[in-house]
């Protein structure tokens, strides 16, 4: 890495501290947890209720394991290998703290989730994705899912600041 790639360095250990956030909290979590036994923290707002999801966000798509297997691979290993290449700038025109920040969270979260799919049961390609986080009546998540949205987030602020 050289000059040119100051926050590469930056940028790949964002993406592990996010993989491994995800897969230590998921760790814990079947440690300590049964399935469909809320743990609850704020009242019956906030709970941990840990559940596997073969589908997307939401559970969508239970029967699209392996599709959603490939997108996350492609997300995940491609900003890497952008990061690596330091052609975050390319991307957006101009180096960018922020937009390569959410690229990074994007790619921390699906290679997290991408680790259940390819190691959790029911098997290979097709494991189901350890969610837990649960507030209010929202769709259960966890750290990995979290980092995406985030990422977009940025991502979108980014490209609205850009536009002005």
């Amino acid at each position: 890495m050289n000059s040119t790639r100051p926050h590469t360095r930056s940028l790949l250990a964002a993406i592990a501290a996010v993989v491994a956030a995800d897969q230590l909290s998921k760790a814990v979590v079947l440690a300590t947890l049964e399935p469909g036994q809320p743990l609850y923290l704020i009242g019956d707002w906030f709970r941990f209720y840990l559940l596997f999801n073969s589908g997307a966000a939401f559970s969508m798509g239970e029967n699209l394991t392996p599709v959603f297997t490939a997108i996350q691979l492609f997300f995940g290993i491609g900003i890497t290998i952008v990061i690596l290449r330091g052609k975050v700038s390319r991307i957006f025109g101009r180096p960018d703290a922020i937009a390569g920040l959410g690229l990074a969270l994007i790619a921390g979260g699906a290679l997290g989730n991408v680790i259940d799919r390819l190691f959790r049961a029911p098997g290979f390609f097709v494991g189901h994705v350890v969610d837990f986080i649960s507030v209010g009546s929202f769709a259960v998540f966890n750290l990995a899912d979290s980092a995406i949205t985030i990422g977009v987030a940025l991502i979108v602020l980014r490209s609205i600041m850009e536009a002005k």
